[in-house]
């Protein structure tokens, strides 16, 4: 008599490793079970096995070949070992820094809430560099692409003088730290600055999609066009935009005036050299589309044209 034996859905190989499929998500697959039938011999006894026939029919890409891509090991520029870890260290930051600026409002009226909050608006905002970068431009995603520790000196030095200012006022100068700050409207004006210009810079990279870059090109590469729909129809760098009105508002959310001139002088100076560097390049790209463009529509950037 014929005897039938089920496939479970963990297994071994015909040379004794274990098999171990995968949805496409990555996330173990469940595997109904799948009927093999033995040849009439009581004397069998390899007991239930896949049958992978069925398999590859239900689970195409569960049952092929992943290909070796260096890049992703730990060194590579796609270190999904970095990914992992800086998408972590984003995350509990983030968490983190909410719950504690809660505990030190509501339970003990501390000032010094504007510590854990300005480092909760840098978390989300490096962490949605990478996942906009990882959704809609994937060709030029690295582990880079969270902007942690390849933005500059500039750039950390700023937010560590803006984190300094948190304290020093806090600690040593309570009389100035309270000046131009009214509860809760200075506050919720920061907060709608961030939020304005988090949106925007999201916005901005992922209609842009792949004819989004964080650093200037100086070759056009092939399918770079050039965006002038959605957001891009209002203003010729959104991006720029944002990022701007974000860090301004970060400063009038944890109530820093020094930074806050500091930022506004240092990066008005910034933008205002770079999108005219750029926006060359852009006419070398795109010659009188991109003029007509840009006599259409402004920056939106104060005092940069």
């Amino acid at each position: 008599m014929a005897r039938q034996s089920i496939a479970r859905t963990s297994g071994s190989s015909a040379n004794g490793h274990p098999t171990q499929l995968a949805n496409a998500e990555g996330t173990p697959a469940t595997i109904p079970l799948v009927p093999t039938h033995s040849p009439d011999n009581d004397d069998d006894d390899e007991g239930p096995r896949f049958d992978f026939d069925v398999l590859r029919k239900r689970y195409p890409g569960n049952v092929a070949p992943v290909p070796h891509d260096p890049t992703l090991l730990r060194t590579g520029s796609r270190s999904l070992t970095s990914i992992g870890l800086q998408a972590f260290g984003c995350g509990f930051t983030l968490a983190a820094c909410l719950l504690l600026t809660l505990y030190l409002t509501v339970e003990k009226q501390d000032p010094i809430w504007r510590l854990p909050a300005f480092f909760a608006c840098l978390s989300l905002f490096h962490f949605l560099e990478y996942y906009i970068t990882a959704r809609f431009n994937l060709p030029t995603v690295r582990a880079a692409s969270f902007l942690l520790f390849n933005n500059g000196t500039a750039y950390n030095a700023a937010h560590t003088c803006a984190a300094l200012e948190i304290i020093v006022t806090r600690y040593w100068f309570p009389d100035f730290q309270r000046v131009l700050v009214y509860p809760p409207y200075s506050i919720l004006l920061g907060l709608v600055i961030v939020a304005v210009g988090q949106v925007a810079r999201s916005t901005a990279m992922a209609q842009a999609g792949t004819n989004f870059n964080h650093t200037p090109v100086q070759t056009r590469k092939d399918g770079h066009e050039l965006v002038t729909h959605g957001i891009y129809s209002w203003s010729r760098h959104p991006s720029y935009f944002g990022f701007f009105w974000w860090a301004l508002g970060t400063q009038v959310l944890v109530g820093n005036k020094i930074c806050l001139v500091a930022y506004a002088v240092a990066l008005w100076r910034f933008f205002y050299t770079r999108v005219i560097a750029e926006e060359r390049t852009l006419v070398e790209f795109f010659g009188d589309d991109y003029r007509d463009y840009r006599k259409r529509v402004g920056t939106r950037i104060p005092f940069v044209p």
